[in-house]
């Protein structure tokens, strides 16, 4: 086990990650999706309050924290350059439909732990359009706020020194989100690359 402190660590890996997506939003080389975005720094926001609700220490929250944070920068990214933005399609829609109303449900019940369950599940579904995105144009995509994401969980799921649901939740769903992403990305770039030479 790493020292708590050290989830700090992971928490500005990840946000450094995002804060290198926003500069290429700014400069063009990627178009994030808003819906998605948008979504992904909701949840999370909310998936950290009730991770404190719970009494999950603040260092090993702050990761939950950077991974709604750091979407908060890129979407600022995306209003500040006009042409920076992906076009929003009926498929991004229902996912921001289905995520919202997860969010909702958890309201409704207003207990912590469902509030993470349902957390998890709108940033799932608000990430649905990005990585659709990133199988069909993964130009307009990079991976590097994603492999900054999964440096930054794998430090702080190191950290934990109490497993329970509201430790290690959150972060081993984003693990396995941006490993997910990042994959895509990497993997269908370089398919996309060698097909068309």
């Amino acid at each position: 086990m790493l020292n708590a402190n050290f989830a700090i660590l992971g928490a500005i890996i990840e946000t450094f990650g995002c804060i290198s997506y926003s500069l290429d939003t700014l400069k063009g080389k990627t178009r994030p999706n808003r819906v998605g975005w948008s979504l992904w720094a909701l949840a999370p926001l909310i998936a950290f309050a009730a991770e404190l609700a719970q009494g999950v220490k603040l260092q090993q929250s702050l990761i939950t924290f950077s991974a709604g944070f750091g979407p908060l920068l890129v979407l600022a990214a995306s209003f500040a350059t006009r042409d920076s933005y992906w076009k929003i399609k009926p498929f991004d829609l229902y996912c921001a439909a289905l995520s919202l109303i997860a969010l909702l449900l958890w309201w409704v019940t207003g207990k912590s732990a469902i509030a993470i369950i349902f957390s998890i599940g709108a940033d799932l579904l608000a990430g649905l359009p990005t990585a659709v995105k990133a199988f069909t144009n993964p130009e307009t995509e990079s991976p590097i706020p994603f492999v900054a994401g999964i440096i930054g969980i794998v430090i702080t799921l190191l950290t934990i020194q109490r497993w329970t649901f509201a430790n290690y939740a959150f972060p081993s769903y984003l693990l396995v989100a941006n490993a997910t992403i990042a994959g895509i990305i990497i993997v269908r770039g370089k398919q996309l690359r060698s097909t068309n030479q």
